[in-house]
This record gives C-alpha cells, sequence and structure tokens, in this order.
C-alpha cells in the first residue's frame, strides 16, 4: 500500500502536530506522576497528626498522672526525680529566660519598661530564671551590699535600682526606695531607672546590683548622681566577665574613669570574687564644671548557655 506524497508544508504540519501529542503525553506523566507525590505526602502527614496527636495523649495522659501524684502525696514526701513533663516545662521557661535575658542587655531602658507593661508576665519568667542561675553561684552579691549597709548603720537612706523582688529592702532596717520595670510587690516602684520620681540630692547610698542592663546604662548611673547626696556612695555590683578585657569585656579603668567624670572618686574596686567584682564611688562634695563629652565604654551582654 503506497502513501500520497505530501507537501513541504505537510509534512511541517505533521511535525508540530507529533510534537504537540508528544508534549501532552509528557506533561499527562508528569501531572500523574506530582498527583502520586502529593496523595503520598498527604498520607504522610496524616501518620505526622496521627503520631502527634498520639505523643500529645501521652503527654496529657502524664501531666493527669502528675497531678493525681501531686493529689495524693502527702506534705512530706518529696518526689524522687522529676517527670518527663516537668523536664519539658523546666526547659521551656529556661529558653524563655534566656530570650528576655538577652533583650535586656540589648535595649534601651525605655523600651524594656515598654516591653514588660505589654506583657508583665514576662517579668515573673525573668526573675524565675535569674533565680535559677543565681542558685548556681557560690556567692551572691546582694548579700555583700546587705553588709555594707549593716555596717554603715540604718539611718542611711538607699535607691536600690533594678531591685526585683526588692530582697535589699526586706532584708535591712534602712529606708530603702526599690526600682524596677515592673512592681509585683508594694515595695517596688515601677519607672525607667534612667527617670526615677527621686528628688535631687535626697539619698545617701546608690545601688545597682547585676542591673546595668540596658544599652543606655549610663543614663541609670547619671540619674543615680543625680540623686544622691553631697558624699553620696555609689555600690555597683556586676558580672566580672562584662569587665574582662580578654573576652570581649571593657575596661574596668575605663569604665571607672567614665564614671568619675560624672562627678565621683573611686573609693574600692574588688575583683576578689570569681563571679562578680564590686565597686565604690563617691560623689564629689562640690559640683565641678561639666568638662567634654564621657567616653563610656560598652558594657559585653551577660547572656547564659543553654544547660
Amino acid at each position: 500500500m503506497s502513501f500520497p506524497s505530501l507537501s513541504d508544508e505537510q509534512e511541517r504540519g505533521l511535525v508540530i502536530v507529533l510534537d504537540l501529542m508528544e508534549s501532552a503525553k509528557s506533561k499527562a506523566a508528569a501531572m500523574k506522576e506530582k498527583q502520586s507525590k502529593k496523595r503520598k505526602r498527604a498520607k504522610h502527614r496524616e501518620r505526622e497528626i496521627q503520631s502527634s496527636d498520639t505523643y500529645m495523649k501521652k503527654i496529657y495522659d502524664i501531666d493527669k498522672i502528675h497531678d493525681h501524684e501531686l493529689q495524693t502525696s502527702t506534705m512530706s514526701k518529696v518526689p524522687k526525680s522529676s517527670s518527663f513533663l516537668d523536664k519539658m516545662r523546666a526547659r521551656l521557661s529556661g529558653g524563655h529566660f534566656r530570650m528576655i535575658n538577652e533583650k535586656l542587655y540589648t535595649c534601651t531602658g525605655d523600651e524594656a519598661l515598654n516591653y514588660f507593661q505589654e506583657d508583665p508576665a514576662l517579668f515573673d519568667v525573668y526573675h524565675a530564671g535569674y533565680k535559677e542561675q543565681m542558685a548556681h553561684w557560690p556567692q551572691q552579691p546582694i548579700n555583700i551590699i546587705m553588709n555594707w549597709l549593716r555596717d554603715h548603720g540604718p539611718s542611711l537612706t538607699v535607691a536600690d535600682f533594678g531591685c526585683g523582688d526588692a530582697r535589699l529592702a526586706k532584708s535591712v532596717k534602712n529606708k530603702v526606695f526599690s526600682f524596677d520595670l515592673v512592681s509585683n510587690d508594694p515595695l517596688v516602684i515601677a519607672c525607667d531607672m534612667s527617670k526615677t520620681p527621686l528628688d535631687s540630692s535626697s539619698v545617701d547610698v546608690a545601688v545597682f546590683c547585676l542591673s546595668l542592663m540596658g544599652t543606655n546604662y549610663q543614663s541609670y548611673l547619671q540619674e543615680a548622681y543625680r540623686v544622691l547626696k553631697p558624699c553620696g556612695m555609689l555600690l555597683i555590683a556586676e558580672v566580672k566577665s562584662r569587665f574582662d578585657p580578654n573576652t570581649g569585656g571593657a575596661d574596668p579603668d575605663k569604665f571607672s574613669r567614665a564614671v568619675c567624670n560624672i562627678g565621683f572618686t573611686s573609693i574600692l574596686k574588688d575583683f576578689a570574687n570569681k563571679m562578680f567584682i564590686i565597686l565604690h564611688f563617691k560623689k564629689k562634695e562640690k559640683v565641678e564644671p561639666k568638662r567634654k563629652e564621657i567616653e563610656w565604654p560598652e558594657l559585653k551582654p551577660c547572656l547564659y548557655k543553654r544547660r
């Protein structure tokens, strides 16, 4: 059987038709494969959801068992080991603390105040984590400051900048004005520490115990200068690594010079403790003319590693 010959134009048309048919065939195969993969992914997601539901049910069951144990146990009994759920809660709490801690070291005091005003509960999360970290320190700097105040008598009026739970005010006989970003205690005044409600030259001692946290920390020290009486004392306790130039910390001598340029005299530098340093400054009796702009060293953030 012979086929009629085709003209060049007909041949080109036939080639185009065949190409279109081949292309349609390839697209159909690709679509089929795509649908197959889509069905496989859907089945995989379904298995994941089922697995997640099973896992969450286990968590729920563990939680119920844990609550039952708490209800049935006597007050004298102490669990021998933490449950899996307790460990997960602790890990979550630790993560929240590290996040908030980093935020406080890398923002201004005004930004930190707004941060906690939006969600005051974060303040409790932060201080719970802070107490957990402090539990690992062999000595607490707040105790050294308490002892200093006891040695110098209850007549001194104190401003505690970054007071936390107002432990200092609750532990000494002195009149203590306690300032922090959130007030969960009648003794605490919530404010930006660079703008306290105290009158100028109204207190004898200003305390910063691990609280020079904002990027504008120098404004807190300038506020301390404002509220201190002439010859008043500035007591600073800070994490030692923040003042170690070998690990990226500030030069302690440069920091002291900057504080002195506000109008203080350096009285004490104590680097004996391996965890923190103690610095004492005394406000000069006479106000000196303002010098050129003070060069403040950047203080290294104290960021806690995941345990």
